[in-house]
């Protein structure tokens, strides 16, 4: 069997394996576009909460704390849905988590529409919480499921590079917010017309993409690791044991910290600190920003193919930690640029994290992608926290928490390599 699996990888080998061909010959990227189109799916989900956020504060003259429950209740579907999305693909496979997740994501953002009549805060709240539930399943399959359309040792690479595409969705999430949402803003009241659109586009965008994955084959392929064992009869060592993973885990929660908190209150640190800006203004600057952000996971798909990624994680992650000490320190559009900057190096953080933290854990990687999921939840925890900071110290003190959360990753980039060395050998 060990045999077979070594001839397996040596016949790829020799045929030239490319960035989406497996040791068996075959070619993925079309399943890899797929998996694309989920991604950038996510990414305008995501991408118009900073203006919901700015919007709930405006039309129902809500406190940041309370409104940071916008990304609450978005990344707290995350948390609840991780470990089910992850024994539904451990059942069904990867199709059947798809599909699961793309059911959700089209009840949640049909529901946001209706929900636009009532004009409820709860409401509002529900149907987004029920959206990132289906996400939430989306994201759990198609993590992992980047990492094994290829050779192993470019996973990386190819998670980063399918990452992209949240960040070319976030952008226009942001800019359909910015000039419907926002832009609406002037009537104050939940119940603007303008306020269901871009979410009735999702729901027939998810409906079609449904369509397509119940059509379409989607092989449930496995990591290289899983194989590995089995050939050789031996199991894999616990997940909660091995400390690149768990500490993975953490850089993960902290990074989507960091990152929620950014996003949410980008336009709010833009509006106080550079005179006379508009809040539509302010979102078109942040526009910009996600467009560094998207250009960073291109660049960065490049940078972790040519470099060792956790290197590159661990250098990224000192940038950001400066960029959050000038956000602190200088205010003024000086301030408003540092924390643009930090979206193109946060850009291959999630990927990377993600990648790093998953790296030989075999038949466990389902799981463990379901947990790095659950820890999309530190957005959620964190931001309010944030957003109370910023009501009690003022808005440049409240970037105090990124500030935090970077430096915890970096220290744990450049530590990653012993950590991994020591759980393979144990």
């Amino acid at each position: 069997m060990i045999s077979h699996v070594q001839a397996s990888r040596s016949q790829g080998q020799s045929k030239g394996i490319g960035l989406f061909r497996t040791d068996d010959g075959k070619n993925h990227i079309f399943i890899f576009a797929l998996m694309c189109s989920l991604f950038f799916l996510c990414g305008l989900c995501s991408g118009l909460l900073d203006n919901l956020n700015k919007y709930f504060q405006n039309s129902l003259h809500i406190s940041k704390f309370k409104s940071g429950f916008v990304q609450n209740a978005f990344y707290g579907g995350y948390f609840l849905m991780a470990l089910p999305a992850g024994m539904i693909g451990r059942r069904f496979g990867y199709k059947g988590g798809i599909i699961v997740g793309l059911s959700l994501a089209v009840a949640g953002a049909f529901w946001f529409v209706h929900v636009t009549a009532v004009a409820t805060y709860g409401g509002f709240l529900l149907g987004l919480l029920v959206l990132a539930s289906g996400l939430a399943c989306l994201e759990t399959i198609a993590n992992p499921y980047t990492t094994v359309l290829g050779p192993p040792e470019s996973g990386a690479t190819r998670i980063n590079l399918a990452q992209s595409c949240t960040g070319l969705g976030a952008i226009l999430g942001m800019f359909i917010g910015a000039h419907t949402i926002l832009a609406a803003n002037r009537e104050f009241n939940t119940s603007n017309p303008h306020l269901y659109i871009p979410y009735f586009g999702i729901g027939i965008a998810s409906t079609v993409l449904l369509a397509f994955f119940i059509s379409s084959k989607v092989p449930d392929l496995r990591a290289v690791e899983e194989f590995k064992a089995e050939a050789e009869g031996k199991a894999v060592k616990p997940i909660h044991k091995r400390s690149h993973f768990t500490l993975g885990v953490a850089s993960q929660f902290l990074y989507n910290a960091a990152q929620i908190g950014i996003f949410s209150f980008f336009i709010n640190y833009a509006v106080a600190n550079i005179n006379n800006l508009s809040d539509t203004s302010a979102g078109n600057l942040q526009t910009v920003a996600f467009a560094l952000f998207a250009g960073g996971r291109l660049v960065g798909s490049a940078v972790v193919g040519l470099t060792k990624p956790h290197k590159s994680l661990a250098i990224y992650a000192v940038i950001n930690a400066v960029m959050m000490i000038v956000a602190l320190a200088c205010g003024g559009w000086t301030g408003v640029l540092g924390v643009m900057v930090s979206f193109f190096f946060m850009s291959i953080m999630f990927p990377t994290i993600f990648a790093l933290s998953i790296h030989g854990l075999g038949e466990h990687t389902k799981v463990g992608s379901s947990i790095l999921i659950m820890s999309i939840v530190g957005g959620a925890i964190i931001t309010p926290l944030m957003g109370r900071i910023v009501d009690i110290g003022g808005m440049r003190v409240g970037f105090i928490i990124p500030l935090i959360c970077f430096s915890f990753i970096a220290a744990y980039a450049a530590n990653w390599a012993k950590l991994e060395t020591a759980d393979a050998k144990a």
